[in-house]
């Protein structure tokens, strides 16, 4: 039903049963069996959804599973758990403790199942078709989402789009919202109804008069879309067969400004061909509809669709659609939209040029040997030409013999009746497409009002989802590559505000880039050289065909790119290839791709278009760059503007730019889904809602969650949920964090990777809290069954003392009985027990009995005894005190009494003095009431003056508002004409100045004139002299005449040159394109660079830190330095002590000096041993120097290092400063990141250590993997060659399955004949069977019926007479109270008489029922003797085919025993070689690791080694320095 149509009166309904989860099924759903460690899900084949079951037990990798009191093995992979049933229905598929397939169809199946159809899944709000109307759109509805959080409201499209629209007004960014969807699943319904609520919400309230507001206009546009780009579908009545992005516009203050719309991707081939179940584009049949009085007059058209042979190869009539009524609301449309009369029936004139092309197409028959194609009849072909307003007969010639450009010559070339056929339909489809682009062109004109402001705006997509048929062409991959583009968008979105989560939360986290899981695919498609490019490539080749596309698709993408691989033959034996795309993957024909993507028109007619009498057309063909009948001057140097543009460029172009507007804006996600394929509401086909999902992209990002922490728990949730698992510890914890933390680390024990704590949430990964909710119900159960133990060891210990007491009682009885027994027959216990009685001693319990009650009852009295003597004696001494006084007073005298009497006197006096008051006062209170009373009448009348002028300023103000409105209005007015005049004043001064250019130019064309004659004189003169060089020229002709052979030769090939040079210009426009697309990247990247910069701002505080680590590494320095000047000066001190001591011993070896050899020679050996010390004195000092220099040029570089740093931070800092404003926001932030990091930093410190300990266990493991590749290398060998084999046996075994599927196809033939033949009779016998119950379940009701109506017809006669008695009673209390309860006995009369009236029609009802059911009764006893015959009579039958049913199955049985053997043995082969393929996965994969982790090693292995050598060096000279100076120490000393 179309969404224009508007809502009946009266006040909106509750929408809050479709909305929210009652607290009844809530109760309900809690209430189903569930066993948190044996309830699974597993797959149920016959409708491709899940079952479940109880898993019995685990083998290995397989699981036995009771599904319905039956065991089935499955594998442990297809074994998923449910989540507890907490979880049922929950609101949000993310928060669900396992994110498996099955749980996140069960969750959306409950929740349609109970009308709830809309669903969150992390940022997706899942939408399914409920296939009937929900009262969940109206205004009641969207005042509960108003100013909502998503998290305040139950789902629904409206909290997206509020959403949105608060983000647009908080964070300033534009948003979008992206719905997508198969057909029918409700994509277009929800667009319509976000747009609405935008329209109603965000109104502006501004409008002109006579003129339509702009949320009209924006409402409107559905009618005028839906019938130019709707059509019916297999699936969809009003399936939209085109994608549009529709952008509104809001100011400032978050009112609507504006809209526009852009579309992609209208099905032209519908145009031409419907198939039978479906239907062509609504507006044909609504302007067929007769609701436009003249508009089949002035388009041409008869009253009968079928004389149209494009719009009538299908459905003609739609029962949900009335075709009138939505004319109506187009013919409307167009009017509120600002369409003129004339642009309105030139829409409808375009639209009906295409019915009647489609009879033209029909009219050409060949002629001649050549079978050119000509005209028969020129009636649809003058229809075509006045539509179009062009003349007929050109028209047919060129349809004919459309005109080609040979050389600089034209030419007329014949075409056969096929080609022109397509040419006119080619036409006829450029037509349609063009005028819808103009309508949808001129709405945005409609709806862009210039105005108004506009600040931001919210975009909403709607296009349709991920396609997967039988048959793939040109537009499912297209729409499959759109549908690539727009899940790498969401992922990479979505995990993106899930990290930016984490680390708000402080999480140690690794940012992860998801986006890239499809950037293989998408590189596949636009990278050079890849899909999009062969395709342009191939569609501008002239002898391009399918064949060489193929070729040339398999030849440059097989192989090279993963996600291209060879096609799947079973959906589709004739496909060409296939890709691998995110959902599945799919087989694509690419028969007739080359011509879609063409779209050729023929350029002669599109020429006589442009230059017709249809203004619309005209415009329609605009950017066409037609075919002139003469060629511009300058046509060498001018580009074609737009018609050589393929489809396939066009859409990408467009696609480019809706990615781009789309990465600008904040995105929210909207997902349609189609539960069932018979439009049932409630019914749900699993395996259909599945496949969507996976399309969808929904699966995917519950896939992504799964990496993350999915579940968040708030910490006081936390604690109050699973306090009872460590409450002790709780209780200790300062707060909610450290208390999360005990239980989870002390008594959960739980993995470090399973969990996170984060500042205000505890985050768990998938599945992890089903096992929280597993500890918990594990330590109720434990609280429990302590509770129980303990009631049930005081019960036993009850039974116990009960017992006891039994058993003392039976001792007691056994002794008594006994005594009796005793008594009987000894004498003297019979004189004792006469006598005993009559004993005091023998009372003494009696006697001891009685004291005790009665000190019982003394001491229970005591109390209250004690209490009333206190009580008697407090009273004693009172009344004794007042004697006293007043004896005392007695005593005084009788003063006292004379004063009692004069006061007596005095009370008199003021007693008649103020009974006299109040005389007085009862005299003024009646004289104030009776002015009260004319007061309150001069109230009366002052109220209803006052009302009345209230009435009079009420209708004043309304009169001064319409003043102020129509003072508004004339400003606006004044405002407009203002403008205008500033406008005709801006012409007048253009045209001032074009009149003084003309007048110039004027002048110049004069002096043109006179200069032009001047040469003409001078050219008059040349002519004499060309004369006579005229001869000399023709003696030159017959030169040149024969040099024409040769300039013949060299055009031929310049001509050859020339398509060479063609070849290179298109090469290089595909080259500009691609530079284009590197452009596009470069500024992706830059933007990247830009986030990079802002993070290397963020780094400044640390490099900030680590300039402050040098500084103190400086002063270090500074003070080694110190100590090296000082030991310095003390080695300068000793080197002069030491040469005072040597010139001192040689002054005295030269005093001393003796003869003698031995003091030579000891003088000689005294020489060299002072030339030794002075060489190492020497060199000891030079070392010093050495490393005193090296000291000082390091620390020379350190601080132009540092100043270098400093310049660069003081740079950084500036920078920082500009940027302080948008830092302190994320201060807080920067701070845990900090804390964090000086943690890494701990942690990478201790992991330098440990890589040093790693290294000797690296180098051993490389010569592991080294021997390890051998061996895999040698194995590979081997498995290829037992691949090989193996793929041979798979052939030979495929080739003996196909004869036996020949074989069983036969026989399956003739089984299916025979089970026909038994099916048939055994549904005749059941339906009789059925027929039989329920009419004998139906007589039991008729006669259980009549019982109770008969019991009723007693009921209501017991009450007549009850009635009749009462009438009686009440008649007899009338004549006697008859004065007392006249109006009270009325009323009770006037009840008592409709109860009477209702109980006689009760009655009457009855006997009408009564009679009825008697007479079905006996028309069933009859039906049900005749279906008792024909029973017997097909039960006879049944007997005999179910014998010849038994016997044909023997023989269908021995068949399927073989053919399953041989299954078994291919499923073995089959099994066998994917083993084989993914072992050498396996080794390949291993291999590569090794080599990467042998690179890494190698990285480590060399850096540590320059690091140890620096450090050798540096000890080596530290050490030499050292030992030296120990040397000459020891010397000296």
């Amino acid at each position: 039903m179309p969404g224009h149509i508007k809502k009946t009166t009266g006040a909106d309904p509750d929408p809050s049963p479709w909305l929210c989860v009652s607290h009844e099924l809530k109760v309900k759903l809690k209430a189903k069996p569930y066993d948190p460690k044996k309830s699974v899900w597993v797959p149920n084949k016959s409708d491709g959804g899940y079952i479940e079951g109880l898993l019995e037990s685990k083998d290995g990798a397989k699981c036995t599973v009771n599904v319905g009191g039956e065991m089935k093995v499955y594998k442990e992979d297809v074994v998923d758990q449910v989540n507890p049933p907490k979880f049922d229905c929950s609101d949000d598929m993310a928060g669900l403790t396992f994110l498996g397939n099955p749980c996140v169809l069960w969750n959306s199946v409950v929740r349609y199942k109970n009308e709830l159809i809309y669903t969150y899944s992390g940022l997706f709000c899942i939408a399914i078709n409920p296939y009937k109307r929900f009262p969940i759109y109206t205004l009641r509805t969207m005042e509960l989402y108003v100013g909502k959080r998503r998290n305040e409201s139950p789902p629904h499209i409206f909290a997206i789009a509020e959403g949105a629209y608060q983000g647009m007004n908080l964070s300033g960014c534009n948003q979008s919202i992206l719905i997508t969807g198969e057909s029918g699943a409700g994509k277009t319904e929800n667009t319509k109804k976000v747009i609405s609520y935008f329209a109603t919400i965000c109104s502006s309230g501004k409008r002109k008069e006579g003129e339509a507001s702009l949320e009209d206009k924006i409402v409107q546009t559905n009618p005028v879309l839906e019938a130019w780009g709707n059509a019916k579908t297999v699936r969809n009545d009003n399936s939209s067969r085109f994608g549009k992005f529709i952008r509104i516009h809001f100011n400032s203050a978050g009112k609507l400004s504006g809209a526009d719309m852009v579309v992609y991707l209208l099905e032209k081939s519908r145009l031409t061909y419907q198939q039978p179940l479906e239907r062509c584009y609504h507006a044909f049949y609504n302007m067929m509809s007769d609701q436009v009085p003249d508009l089949k007059e002035k388009c041409l058209l008869s009253n009968d669709i079928k004389d149209y042979w494009f719009v009538s190869q299908g459905k003609l009539t739609v029962p949900s659609i009335d075709d009138r009524e939505d004319m109506q609301y187009a013919d409307e449309a167009f009017d509120i939209l600002g369409f003129s009369q004339d642009q309105k029936y030139d829409v409808f004139k375009n639209t009906a040029c295409m019915m009647h092309m489609g009879n033209m197409c029909k009219d050409f028959v060949p002629v001649g040997k050549e079978e050119q194609a000509e005209i028969k009849s020129e009636v649809n072909a003058e229809k075509v030409a006045t539509l179009c307003g062009i003349d007929v007969e050109w028209m047919i010639t060129y349809f004919c013999k459309p005109k080609l450009k040979v050389g600089t010559e034209w030419v007329n070339k014949g075409s056969s009746c096929s080609a022109a056929a397509s040419s006119v339909s080619g036409i006829g489809r450029a037509i349609y497409e063009r005028t819808f682009r103009i309508v949808v062109e001129k709405c945005n004109e409609t709806l862009c009002d210039p105005t108004m402001k506009k600040v931001h705006y919210i975009g909403v997509l709607d296009i349709a989802g991920f396609e997967i048929f039988d048959y793939n062409g040109f537009e499912q991959i297209c729409i499959n590559y759109v549908n690539e583009k727009l899940q790498q968008f969401f992922n990479s979105h979505m995990f993106t505000l899930e990290q930016e989560e984490y680390v708000r939360e402080g999480l140690d986290w690794a940012n992860v880039d998801f986006g890239m899981d499809l950037q293989k695919c998408i590189d596949m498609f636009e990278k050079p050289m890849g899909l999009l490019a062969v395709f342009e490539e191939e569609s501008l080749f002239p002898k391009a065909s399918d064949e060489t596309f193929c070729a040339k698709l398999h030849a440059n993408l097989l192989g090279k790119w993963p996600n291209f691989a060879k096609p799947n033959p079973r959906p589709d034996p004739d496909a060409h290839f296939a890709v691998i795309h995110y959902a599945a993957t799919v087989s694509y024909n690419l028969t007739a791709w080359l011509e879609k993507n063409k779209d050729p028109l023929n350029d002669t007619i599109v020429e006589m278009i442009k230059n017709g009498s249809n203004s619309l057309l005209i415009q329609c063909f605009a950017d066409h760059p037609g075919q002139p009948l003469e060629a511009p001057k300058d046509d060498g140097g001018r580009k074609k503007k737009g018609g050589g543009k393929t489809v396939s460029s066009y859409f990408k172009g467009q696609l480019d730019d809706l990615m781009t507007t789309l990465y600008k804006t904040e995105p929210h996600f909207i997902r349609c889904v189609v539960p069932n394929t018979h439009k049932e509401p409630g019914g749900v086909e699993s395996g259909l809602v599945m496949h969507q999902y996976q399309c969808n992209g929904v699966l995917a990002g519950i896939a992504i969650c799964r990496k993350g922490f999915p579940n968040k728990m708030l910490y006081p949730e936390f604690k109050g949920r699973y306090n009872i698992l460590a409450a002790k510890l709780v209780a200790k914890a300062k707060n909610d964090k450290s208390a999360a933390s005990a239980v989870l680390d002390i008594a959960v024990k739980l993995d470090k990777e399973k969990f996170r704590l984060g500042h205000t949430k505890v985050f768990f990964r998938a599945g992890i809290l089903g096992y929280m909710e597993e500890v918990r119900e594990d330590k109720i159960g434990s609280v429990l069954s302590w509770l129980q133990a303990g009631a049930r060891g005081k019960a036993s210990r009850m039974q116990f003392k009960k017992l006891q007491d039994q058993k003392l009682s039976l001792y007691c009885c056994q002794r008594a009985i006994r005594s009796m027994m005793m008594a009987k027959t000894w004498k003297w216990l019979q004189i004792w027990l006469a006598i005993k009685p009559n004993l005091k001693c023998t009372q003494f319990g009696k006697y001891k009995k009685e004291y005790e009650d009665k000190i019982a009852l003394a001491e229970a009295n005591i109390d209250k005894a004690i209490s009333e003597c206190d009580a008697v004696v407090a009273t004693h001494d009172r009344i004794q005190g007042e004697k006293q006084e007043l004896s005392l007073a007695l005593s005084s005298g009788g003063s006292a009494v004379q004063d009692i009497i004069d006061k007596t006197n005095r009370l008199e006096g003021m007693k008649n003095d103020l009974q006299k008051q109040v005389d007085d006062t009862k005299v003024r209170v009646k004289n104030e009431e009776d002015l009260i009373n004319g007061i309150g009448q001069a109230g009366i009348k002052v109220s209803a003056d006052a009302n009345r002028l209230r009435e009079e300023i009420k209708t004043l103000e309304s009169d001064c508002e319409k003043a102020e409105e129509d003072k508004s209005t004339k400003d606006n007015q004044i405002r407009t004409l203002r403008e205008e005049i500033a406008h005709q004043e801006d012409l007048i001064a253009k045209l001032g100045k074009d009149k003084k250019g003309a007048g110039e130019g004027r002048q110049k064309t004069e002096e043109d004139i006179q200069a032009m004659e001047d040469r003409c004189n001078h050219l008059g003169k040349v002519k004499g002299k060309l004369e006579q060089s005229l001869d000399e020229c023709e003696d030159a002709l017959e030169r040149e005449k024969k040099s024409k052979g040769d300039v013949e030769k060299v055009k031929r090939k310049v001509e050859g040159d020339l398509k060479l040079t063609q070849e290179a210009v298109s090469d290089l426009e595909r080259v500009k394109t691609e530079l284009q697309q590197t452009v596009m990247r470069k500024e992706k990247e830059l933007s990247s660079v830009g986030a990079k910069i802002e993070d290397e701002a963020t780094l400044g505080s640390k490099y900030s830190k680590q300039i402050k680590e040098l500084q103190g590494r400086i002063e270090e320095l500074d003070e080694e330095l110190v100590i090296e000047r000082g030991s310095r000066s003390k080695a300068e001190k000793n080197r002069t002590t030491l040469s005072r001591d040597i010139e001192d011993l040689g002054g005295r070896l030269e005093e001393a000096g003796s003869n003698t050899s031995t003091q030579i020679e000891l003088n000689k050996k005294r020489e060299s041993e002072l030339g030794n010390l002075k060489v190492d004195l020497e060199e000891s000092n030079i070392s010093h120097e050495g490393t005193l220099a090296a000291m000082r040029s390091k620390h020379n570089n350190t601080m132009s290092e540092m100043g270098e740093n400093i310049d660069s931070l003081n740079k950084m800092k500036s920078k920082s400063e500009k940027d302080k404003g948008g830092m302190e926001r994320d201060l807080m932030d920067a701070r845990a990141g900090l804390d964090e990091t000086m943690r890494e930093r701990a942690n990478m410190e201790k992991n330098c250590k440990m890589t040093q300990g790693l290294i000797v266990e690296s180098n051993t493991k490389l010569d592991e993997l080294a021997r390890a590749l051998n061996e895999a290398d040698s194995t590979k060998k081997k498995l290829l060659v037992e691949a090989q084999d193996l793929n041979r046996q798979i052939e030979e075994t495929e080739n003996a399955i196909g004869a036996l599927g020949k074989n069983k196809i036969s026989l399956s033939t003739q089984l299916e004949d025979t089970k026909r033949l038994a099916d048939a009779e055994s549904r005749d016998r059941a339906s009789l069977l059925t027929k039989f119950k329920m009419l004998a379940t139906e007589c039991e009701n008729l006669k259980m019926r009549i019982e109770e109506e008969a019991e009723r017809k007693n009921d209501t006669l017991r009450a007549l007479s009850k009635a009749q008695s009462e009438i009686q009673l009440w008649k007899s209390k009338y004549e006697t109270e008859a004065l007392g309860r006249i109006d009270e006995l009325e009323g009770g009369k006037a009840k008592l008489g409709s109860r009477v009236m209702e109980a006689e029609e009760t009655i009457d009802s009855l006997n009408t029922k009564i009679a009825s059911t008697e007479k079905t009764k006996h028309r069933l006893e009859s039906e049900l003797e005749e279906i008792a015959m024909e029973y017997e009579r097909t039960h006879a039958a049944a007997v005999i085919t179910e014998k010849r049913a038994h016997n044909f199955d023997k023989v269908v049985g021995e068949w399927k025993c073989k053919a399953d053997d041989l299954m078994a043995e291919l499923d073995a082969c089959r099994s066998e070689s994917r083993n084989y393929s993914s072992e050498v996965f396996r080794l390949k994969a291993a291999y590569d690791e090794a080599n990467e982790q042998l690179d890494v090693v190698r990285r480590e292995n060399k850096n540590l080694a320059d690091e140890i050598k620096d450090l050798l060096d540096q000890l080596g000279d530290g050490g030499r320095s050292i030992h030296e100076l120990d040397k000459q120490r020891r010397r000296l000393e």
